[in-house]
């Protein structure tokens, strides 16, 4: 292993990780690690939309403009055998491997096919290989997906609402809004014939946005799942709306009443995956994903040029936070242990400052998303930049469901 590169990329002198963490030391007192299942490729690392929010191209890492346009047949092999031999390694039963960019629908539509067959063909056949592609979704076409039907790979849209929310943001780069191709991408994709392979909708969260509005706007299309996603920020580079005003919770806010919309509704209307998570973790339960919970992060990211990285959104942080100085085309993805970074968000409330460690729904915010929790000068290990808005999240929903779950109790 190139112990060099995988430890000293990506840190910055004095901040933790740093080198605090390593696999020896973790593994001497009885830890072992978590083998990754969600494999992300950027399969394309441009896209035909700026999105003012977006952290590849308008936050702090700018090393998109470095990257190929397009992964190479090489990299795809390689990185499908990496995935092949991880699974084989860890016996794993199920793989997700999710197409993203940029956009990954400007890498064509054959080689989109191409990348899907690779990896179905690679995965042994007692690891279940769930493709999917995340899209903008202004790409979409009858041919396009007849391929993902013929290939078995789902489909995620990224929209924030109705016209005038989705294109306050979600624009093009002339300025431009998406709106009017994304709508039309849906309705084929919501066709009769395609419908079977929405997987769900995916949102950021505008504070000048109504979110009940954003929500029955994305009901329309009648989506099996939605996710809110909080704009990436951090201590040292806040978010709109984020000030240091501690007592307000204006995210907080704005996702509870859209929860009081979701959950008031008197038929399941869609999945929230957000509210559902904490759910979960309020009756005790273990978390799915890492923006929210303790559970062990299981992601590795593949950038076009075969270069491995932690979870994609640190690009929001500093530019190389994401980085691990491995490579598809040199590297097996356990060399990804060794990294402090990788290592950090595996060992869940070990990894927690004494604030968050000390609070007492730590085990269900998890500290907030480990991209969010950055400050310059320390690192990571401090509460999440969202934290009054979490704990406001997470408290309304415990008051809201906390009748329901006495009522089940009582009728045992």
């Amino acid at each position: 292993m190139n112990t060099t590169s995988a430890q000293g990329v990506g840190g910055r002198a004095g901040e933790w990780p740093g080198d605090e963490l390593t696999l020896t030391r973790l593994t001497g007192r009885g830890w072992q690690p978590v083998p990754f299942r969600q494999f992300v490729l950027k399969v394309n690392s441009r896209c035909n939309l700026s999105c003012t929010y977006c952290y590849v191209y308008h936050l702090a890492d700018q090393s998109w403009r470095r990257q190929p346009v397009t992964m190479s047949r090489e990299v795809v092999a390689a990185t499908a055998g990496r995935i092949a031999a991880h699974a084989a390694r860890h016996q794993l039963t199920r793989v997700e491997v999710i197409l993203h960019g940029g956009e990954p629908l400007l890498a064509g539509a054959a080689f989109l096919d191409h990348v899907a067959r690779q990896i179905r063909s690679a995965v042994a056949p007692d690891t279940a290989v769930e493709l999917t592609v995340q899209t903008n979704g202004t790409l979409l076409t009858p041919a396009f997906l007849e391929l993902c039907a013929d290939v078995e790979m789902k489909i995620g849209v990224s929209v924030d609402g109705g016209p005038a929310d989705n294109d306050r943001r979600r624009v093009r780069h002339d300025g431009g809004g998406s709106h009017a191709s994304v709508e039309a991408g849906l309705r084929l994709l919501t066709s009769e014939r395609f419908r079977p392979l929405l997987s769900g909708l995916l949102c950021v969260v505008d504070l000048h946005s109504d979110p009940v509005t954003v929500y029955e706007n994305l009901l329309a299309w009648q989506p099996p799942a939605m996710d809110f996603l909080l704009p990436h920020g951090n201590w040292t580079s806040r978010p709109p709306g984020r000030d240091e005003d501690e007592r307000l919770a204006p995210y907080g806010d704005w996702l509870g009443a859209l929860f009081e919309r979701w959950y008031s509704a008197p038929e399941d209307e869609t999945d929230i995956r957000l509210f559902l998570e904490i759910i979960v973790l309020l009756l005790g339960g273990d978390s799915q994903v890492e923006t929210v919970g303790l559970s062990p992060s299981s992601v590795l990211v593949i950038e076009t040029d075969g270069t491995v990285e932690q979870v994609d959104a640190l690009k929001s942080a500093y530019p190389g936070a994401a980085a691990t100085g491995l490579t598809v085309l040199r590297d097996d993805f356990d060399e990804a242990f060794h990294h402090p970074g990788i290592l950090a968000r595996q060992i869940g409330a070990a990894a927690l400052g004494a604030d968050c460690a000390a609070c007492p729904v730590h085990r269900v915010c998890g500290g907030g998303y480990y991209p969010h929790r950055y400050r310059a000068g320390s690192g990571f290990q401090n509460r999440s930049v969202y934290c009054p808005d979490l704990l406001a999240l997470i408290n309304r929903i415990h008051r809201r469901i906390q009748p329901d779950i006495d009522k089940v109790r009582r009728s045992k």
